[in-house]
């Protein structure tokens, strides 16, 4: 049977996978999104677009009331200057959402490293977010804790072609679960459908294995023809400088930060690795498909 289906952020990496799923499978999905000129193509395969912020509760509510499930997820905001008091608000506006629209079943995006409250940045505001969902009574919620998006190296293809080096704030010897954004999209696009998760859950999403920044990065290199390309972990406040540069908020630069030279810790190992948060894309398959097409553009 065909679900109605509500997917926050759908312009974004996740989100745009897992509405293209849903409509191929004939679901009636509904996207909310701040940027619609964007989702013109799933308008044309069906899909209904709401021009919608995830702070508009009454939106979000008039949204929820009927649908079967819906995806959510805690955006980020460069511009926030209190990343923490941003996360708290949007959790309490999408937790109003969903309890004025009577909707039984969320799935929640979250990620690996969210059962720390503190010392893991960006990520201790997701971890937050899963204990209040946790408080919603007569709602089933399923945390998707996702590994490191291999989609994250996209963002230095500039440097590696710039400079011949790959470098983010971590360590380039300390290995964590990495995943391809497709692969977690089809396990929520699944649950999304199907309905089949009661209560509160959470379940980790690891990718094929885990991998250091610089076996990664020599991957990429022998797949472009560069086979000596060498990982540099960059001073941390070199990056920041960068991206205050861009005009990101100071507050929001040392979260970012802080979730990435805090990797060393451990705190992305924490879930258990076994089939069933193994996913199948490998670095070299991702590298193929997606990074090297990307890389020659």
């Amino acid at each position: 049977m065909k679900k109605k289906i509500i997917v926050l952020g759908a312009t974004g990496t996740v989100g745009s996978k897992i509405a293209e799923i849903l409509l191929n499978e004939g679901h009636q999905v509904t996207l909310i999104a701040r940027h619609t000129e964007k989702l013109e193509k799933q308008r044309s395969q069906g899909a209904a677009i709401i021009d919608g912020d995830i702070t508009d509760v009454e939106t979000l509510t008039n949204t929820f009331k009927n649908a079967d499930s819906a995806f959510v997820l805690l955006p980020d905001n460069v511009k926030a200057e209190n990343t923490r008091a941003y996360q708290r608000m949007v959790t309490g506006k999408l937790i109003e959402a969903i309890e004025d629209s009577g909707i039984k079943y969320i799935v929640n995006m979250s990620s690996l490293g969210s059962h720390m409250h503190e010392g893991n940045g960006i990520m201790a505001g997701t971890g937050e977010q899963e204990v209040r969902f946790n408080q919603l009574k007569d709602v089933n919620v399923l945390h998707i804790r996702s590994a490191y998006f291999m989609e994250n190296f996209l963002r230095t293809i500039a440097l590696v072609k710039n400079k011949g080096i790959n470098g983010t704030a971590a360590a380039g010897d300390h290995a964590i679960p990495m995943v391809a954004t497709h692969d977690v999209a089809e396990i929520i696009a699944r649950h999304l459908a199907n309905l089949d998760f009661r209560g509160k859950r959470v379940q980790a999403v690891m990718g094929p294995r885990d991998y250091t920044y610089s076996e990664f990065t020599s991957l990429i290199g022998k797949a472009i023809g560069q086979p000596d390309l060498p990982y540099v972990q960059v001073p941390v406040e070199q990056i920041k400088q960068t991206f205050l540069g861009n005009g990101f908020a100071e507050d929001f630069v040392d979260n970012l930060l802080e979730m990435g030279t805090a990797i060393k810790t451990g705190f992305m190992n924490y879930q258990k690795r076994d089939n069933s948060t193994t996913t199948p894309t490998t670095a070299e398959d991702f590298i193929r498909t997606v990074y090297v097409p990307l890389y020659h553009k």
